[in-house]
């Protein structure tokens, strides 16, 4: 599952607004909302990568 570029562009506008100027509290709220969708979607990525790799075990000793 991937994440619009869109939100993603939404996500950085916000942090910069943050820096320079201070969020309102609609724009606080919409950027915790777009960062845990953010998080969901980058955990449930990594966790299907997790599932597809296959440990190969090796009897090279030195």
């Amino acid at each position: 599952m991937e994440m619009d570029s869109a939100k993603i562009a939404r996500i950085n506008e916000l942090a910069k607004i943050k820096k320079e100027k201070g969020l309102t509290v609609e724009e606080s709220k919409e950027q915790k909302e777009l960062r845990q969708e953010f998080i969901e979607n980058f955990k449930a990525g990594f966790e299907q990568q997790l599932k597809s790799i296959k440990v190969v075990k090796t009897n090279d000793k030195k």
